[in-house]
């Protein structure tokens, strides 16, 4: 029943996550609105103070390392473009799809793992599958951010 529920709420959170991208590709990004994600999702991390969330450092290597690996399909698919002189996010198709795709591997895996992994334990390996995935992907964001930024600051200078 937990496994329904998780998945349901996980299904919920994957389209308030492409809503929020849509709607985010007509406004100007920032910094902030790049970093800032990782930092609130990394309050998630207290769950590990209760031992039912403790995972074995095997776990927690897969699960990182499978975050990245799903990182990797997120930064390529994130792009930003100059618009009226400023920064926006590029509206990708791609990425609903990446998106759906890493919905169903994790709902598919969760089921899986379920039978032989304590609920606990994998709800702590799927924070950590998220976060590992989240943190490359606002790093790389902010990186070509900050490239773009930095094009855009001399062309200004250079107009001047």
């Amino acid at each position: 029943m937990m496994i329904i529920v998780s998945s349901i709420i996980a299904v919920l959170m994957a389209v308030a996550v492409m809503v929020v991208r849509i709607k985010s590709s007509d406004k100007p990004v920032s910094p902030k609105k790049i970093i800032l994600p990782p930092i609130f999702m990394s309050t998630g991390a207290l769950m590990f103070l209760f031992p039912v969330f403790w995972v074995t450092g095997a776990e927690f290597l897969e699960a990182f390392t499978l975050g990245v690996i799903f990182s990797i399909f997120l930064i390529k698919t994130s792009k930003f473009e100059i618009k009226n002189n400023e920064i926006y996010m590029k509206r990708s198709k791609a990425f609903v799809f990446i998106l759906v795709g890493l919905l169903v591997i994790r709902i598919v895996m969760k089921s899986i793992l379920s039978t032989s992994i304590d609920y606990g334990a994998l709800s702590g390996m799927f924070w950590i599958l998220a976060f590992g995935m989240i943190v490359p992907w606002r790093i790389a964001m902010y990186l070509s951010y900050r490239k773009l930024h930095n094009e855009l600051q001399s062309s200004n200078i250079q107009m001047n």
